[in-house]
């Protein structure tokens, strides 16, 4: 957490508020937040005076453009707690475990909080104005804005034996997807998730790729998934409903919406499933 859709709803929240104003400072209260620059100050130095001209994702990377010739962005991880939070002057009361603050030319500013702090954010550049960022450039296909279809599903998966799910989470094999969404994919695909991935078939793979279409979009719409720890929150600190629609996920012992079977939970690869035995196969 998040997943792709909250870091998409972050994204939809934040273009507004940042496209086309200039940063006129930046401030790191804690060195983590930017653990991938030479140091804090080199962070700064990037960011301040510079004009964000985009954003855009990259599975749940948040990836903030700017103006200039060297293709320069700034990528956002927001791990497992972080949180963008847009503040609309400098007076209003910073939450705790705020690390860094960009003061736009507006006075707004926009505030990474990250209580874990497993998130982070650093500077780097893309191979062109629209392209990916160097960084990422490891990451598979996009799994809501560049996913093909079963057939490109399908060569993710050949000669595979870790089960589908760990699979649908390899982030190099299809970027965005994580614990509560491939639970969600798979159960509306019928797909088991300790299935090898291999032994999935085209037609399988093929609703995988339709279930992927409709869930993506229908967790956006619903502005992501709150769940009990409740550190998802969008850019307004307003939690998502799409928890509520979950068919399986964290509802293990409770009846299928489906088939009325319990819902059972699987231990894998150091995570779990949630799915149900008697619709997915």
């Amino acid at each position: 957490m998040p997943e792709l859709p909250e870091v998409e709803v972050v994204r939809r929240d934040l273009d507004p508020v940042l496209r086309g104003r200039t940063v006129v400072a930046a401030e790191v209260g804690r060195d983590r937040a930017v653990r991938r620059e030479s140091a804090p100050e080199a962070f700064v130095a990037a960011l301040t005076g510079r004009t964000v001209a985009a954003t855009s994702r990259v599975g749940k990377f948040l990836v903030v453009r700017l103006e200039g010739a060297g293709h320069d962005v700034v990528i956002v991880h927001l791990g497992m707690s972080g949180q963008l939070r847009v503040a609309e002057s400098a007076d209003e009361a910073r939450l705790p475990h705020t690390h860094v603050v960009w003061t736009l030319d507006d006075g707004r500013e926009v505030r990474f909080v990250d209580p874990r702090t497993f998130g982070q954010m650093w500077h780097a550049v893309a191979t062109d104005p629209g392209g990916r960022p160097v960084p990422l450039g490891h990451l598979g296909p996009d799994a809501l804005d560049e996913l093909g279809d079963a057939t490109m599903l399908a060569s993710r998966f050949a000669g595979r034996r870790v089960a589908v799910k760990l699979r649908l989470m390899d982030q190099t094999a299809l970027a965005g997807l994580g614990n509560i969404y491939t639970d969600e994919i798979l159960f509306r695909a019928g797909v088991a998730p300790h299935r090898p991935s291999g032994a999935v078939t085209e037609d399988e793979c093929a609703a995988l790729v339709a279930s992927i279409r409709a869930v993506l979009p229908a967790a956006i719409a619903a502005r992501g998934s709150s769940l009990a720890d409740a550190q998802y929150v969008d850019g307004r600190g307003r939690p998502g409903t799409y928890q509520e629609h979950h068919a399986v996920h964290a509802r293990a012992g409770r009846p299928c919406p489906r088939c009325g079977r319990t819902v059972a939970r699987l231990a894998m690869g150091g995570r779990s499933a949630s799915f149900c035995p008697g619709c997915q196969r």
